[in-house]
């Protein structure tokens, strides 16, 4: 029945030795190669050189600082005696409006300087001398006579003014500059010192606020480089003074304590009326030992900056927030520059390697959800213990890859769907075709199910074939084929193959069919039908034309079945060979013959007339044989 001269029409499911399918998995292996090497230029370019999604990595890490900044408490040997609200409505009458005389600064100073502090710090410029009250600033610098512990802040002017700036050489040893290998002797430079104070007691550093791409200042200047000299921030000159080490860099990333305002703050208010008093109220020692840095947190005067804490962060507490961090050692460090990239690369790569090896896109996004928790758990810890641990941008670079990948995936395997439902739509129902690509396609193993098989073997087709041509032949059966084929589908049948003149189909398989036999025997009839009005297109002279049809129902291996090189899908067994001998038993006795098997199947679907008992080739024992007529007529 399955000789090698027979003309077939199989379903080659195999992708081995296949050229199209090799070539079709070839280039898709080099779309996902090209998809993955994009990304690693990106993600090199973006960590190396373009940062655009450094603000958002920035913005995680603020969340994971500023949550583990709330568990931190400031040192407390840094006080800030506070300009405040407060302070400028209660010294209206002594001091009169903001700015006040300086020498209010100098009474506070003294009163301070009593109590033996380890640094005075001013967070204010002094870098205009009071025109109108010169008696003030006299007043003032007398005040700082003999105090070596004082500190005042300079800024740093836009470089595009040193040329019309001081001589860097003159003024190094009065602003505490430091000198380097590369010292420009001649250069200049264009600096705000604070001309209000004799410059015998000018020491200190500059306080400019240093703030990131999105705005938000997270680091504090320690150094600032002019022509081969370094220019000492405020901290870190008081830091160096004090004997703290200081970091030979730009800048630090600062490692915030607390909430905004959590560093002890002292309303100068107090402590100035504090010290008027004949007996003071405040304690006498409060402020020994302790850094002291005046400065404003007042609204109304505008020092305020945008930092990781607050939007609305005064700039004395940054400054206290740097000198906690020197004094301590607790600044946060960076990770390697290579930490990111590595990162990144190690990620996409791992990505790419879990889709080469037709990994499923959704475990895949699974693991990558687990990892990505894991990693940014990790920085989350880190930032605990002062370091940074960039990690968004490359999980963002990976989740991008990844629903890049999966989208690939997706469209590869949809067209390869769509590729599957036309080819085997020429075997299947197309109905049936989309049902199998819903509920995940063909076993590639064999599987025993219950089938009803159909043979319908041409007659005559000898007489037939020498009254035409090949070509008329071929014509005619393609016809003939096309007609039975689509009632075979139309009832839910699967065509498994032409074997010459032969039709073979098969109900049951590959979706379960319950009424495997009635749908076949209402096949049969239809075919038989069909048939009628084949004849009238052929005319009188074929009127030998006809068909004989056998159908037996029972157990059958369905699957995949083949060498490696070609596949097709097809049942085999004891009830397919007796379908095909029950058909060579109709020739001389009915068109249509079923067993016994498939009419106690049908139920009482259709009416069968007894053909007696035959003896077919191979079993010991008859077969007997049904015709099925249609409950309203004959067939």
């Amino acid at each position: 029945m399955q000789s090698a001269g027979c003309n077939k029409l199989k379903l080659d499911c195999s992708l081995k030795h296949n050229p199209i399918k090799m070539s079709a998995m070839k280039n898709s292996i080099k779309s996902l190669l090209l998809i993955t090497a994009l990304f690693l230029l990106a993600a090199t370019l973006e960590l190396g050189w373009l940062h655009v999604l450094l603000p958002l990595e920035n913005r995680l890490s603020d969340r994971f600082v500023q949550h583990q900044a709330q568990a931190l408490q400031p040192d407390p040997d840094i006080v800030i005696v506070d300009i405040d609200d407060a302070s400028l409505a209660r010294m209206q009458d002594d001091a009169g409006s903001w700015p006040w005389p300086r020498s209010v600064h100098g009474e506070l100073v003294q009163g301070i300087a009593r109590q033996r502090p380890r640094a005075i710090i001013f967070d204010i410029l002094f870098s205009e001398r009071d025109q109108y009250r010169p008696e003030s600033d006299k007043l003032f610098n007398q005040a700082l006579k003999g105090k070596d512990n004082v500190y005042f802040p300079m800024v740093r002017r836009d470089p595009a003014q040193d040329a019309a700036g001081a001589p860097l050489a003159q003024v190094a040893s009065l602003l505490g500059l430091q000198r380097t290998p590369l010292a420009d002797e001649h250069a200049r430079i264009a600096l705000l010192p604070p001309l209000a104070i004799d410059a015998r007691y000018w020491r200190g550093g500059t306080i400019n606020f240093s703030e990131d791409r999105d705005g938000v200042g997270r680091r504090y200047q320690l150094y600032t480089p002019a022509y081969g000299w370094l220019i000492p921030s405020l901290p870190a000159r008081v830091a160096a003074d004090l004997g703290y080490a200081v970091p030979q860099q730009a800048d630090m990333v600062l490692s915030w304590r607390g909430r905004s305002g959590s560093f002890k703050h002292i309303s100068y208010a107090d402590l100035y009326e504090d010290f008027s008093r004949e007996k003071p109220k405040r304690a006498q020692d409060e402020l020994r030992g302790k850094i002291v840095i005046v400065g404003t947190a007042a609204t109304g005067l505008q020092d305020m900056r945008v930092t990781p804490l607050s939007s609305l962060h005064p700039g004395v507490e940054i400054l206290a927030t740097a000198l906690d961090n020197l004094k301590n050692e607790h600044m946060m460090r960076s990770a390697s520059v290579l930490a990111a990239p590595a990162l990144a690369w190690s990620l996409l790569l791992l990505l790419a390697a879990a889709f080469l090896r037709g990994g499923n896109a959704l475990k895949i996004g699974i693991a990558l959800s687990a990892i990505s928790a894991l990693l940014l758990l990790a920085s989350y810890l880190a930032a605990g213990r002062l370091y940074l641990l960039p990690v968004l941008t490359p999980l963002l670079l990976a989740w991008t890859y990844y629903v890049a990948g999966a989208l690939r995936e997706y469209l590869r395997e949809r067209k390869s769907r769509e590729q599957a439902v036309q080819m085997f739509s020429r075997f299947v129902n197309p109905h049936v075709v989309q049902e199998l690509v819903a509920h995940g396609g063909l076993s590639r193993g064999g599987e025993s199910r219950q089938v009803s098989v159909l043979f319908s073997d041409i007659r005559g087709f000898t007489t037939l074939s020498e009254k035409r041509t090949p070509q008329q032949v071929v014509d005619l059966l393609n016809r003939y084929f096309t007609l039975q084929v689509e009632v075979v589908f139309r009832h839910g049948g699967s065509l498994d193959k032409f074997i010459g003149d032969c039709i073979m189909a098969f109900w049951g398989a590959p979706l379960d069919d319950p009424d495997h036999a009635r749908n076949a025997v209402a096949a049969a009839l239809e075919m038989a039908e069909v048939l009628q009005r084949f004849k009238k297109e052929l005319g009188e002279e074929d009127a030998d034309f006809d068909v004989g049809i056998g159908i037996h129902s029972g157990p059958a291996v369905v699957g995949l079945i083949g060498s490696d090189q070609r596949r097709e899908y097809t049942a085999i067994g004891d009830t397919v060979n007796l379908a095909s001998r029950i058909e060579g038993l109709t020739k001389g006795v009915s068109r249509i013959l079923v067993s016994r098997e498939t009419m106690e199947l049908c139920g009482d679907a259709y009416d069968f007339k007894a053909y007696g008992s035959y003896a077919v080739k191979g079993r010991g024992k008859e077969v007997e044989l049904f015709a099925p007529q249609p409950r309203n007529g004959n067939s």
